[in-house]
């Protein structure tokens, strides 16, 4: 009789520990997808800052249609990505592409003091520093989940259950200029 209340004991103890395991994979694959929607959140900020950026660049800098028309298709590109390596690649290009129109507005004292390209340039800074922050969350919410699956025996309910490990949003070694923030002061 008592080895039948130790083996109850046991089973509901190894039961708890699974569904508090459970419960944890669960909680820390729903922290890296609200990190992940903060990313998104900033990049949609920043899409939105750079058609009025080049606009008002435009307006100084007509001849210089080569950058234009690169930042335009960096944002479209980076938009339009679906995948996180896709939308990695994507996001290295646009940070050059708005690198290379900073540099074009280096060449226009008059653009340099216009009161909306400032507030439009600091805007862009603090969205590049909010960029910033939110991935760094939302790669130690990752690292955190991928580290409890990969852990004993954790690893065992996460294999059991199928919970996978998610993509840390980087900059990729290929584009070592990207990792650079992207100069906005004038």
């Amino acid at each position: 009789m008592n080895s039948f209340y130790l083996l109850v004991v046991v089973v509901v103890i190894l039961f708890g520990w699974v569904v508090f395991v459970y419960n944890r994979f669960v909680s820390l694959i729903n922290r890296g997808k609200e990190a992940w929607a903060d990313i998104d959140v900033q990049l949609k900020r920043r899409y939105d800052l750079i058609p009025n950026l080049v606009a008002t660049v435009k307006g100084y800098a007509t001849h210089e249609t080569g950058a234009f028309e690169k930042v335009t298709q960096a944002r479209t590109a980076a938009m339009g990505a679906q995948s996180l390596a896709d939308k990695n690649q994507a996001e290295n290009m646009l940070t050059g592409a708005l690198k290379s129109l900073f540099a074009v507005a280096e060449a226009y004292p008059d653009l340099k003091a216009n009161q909306n390209f400032l507030e439009l340039q600091r805007e862009l800074s603090d969205t590049e520093n909010k960029i910033q922050a939110a991935r760094r969350f939302y790669n130690g919410n990752v690292r955190d989940l991928n580290t409890a699956i990969e852990s004993f025996p954790g690893n065992i309910i996460a294999n059991m259950f199928k919970f996978a490990k998610m993509e840390l949003f980087e900059l990729s070694d290929a584009d070592a200029a990207a990792k650079e923030p992207v100069k906005v002061s004038f």
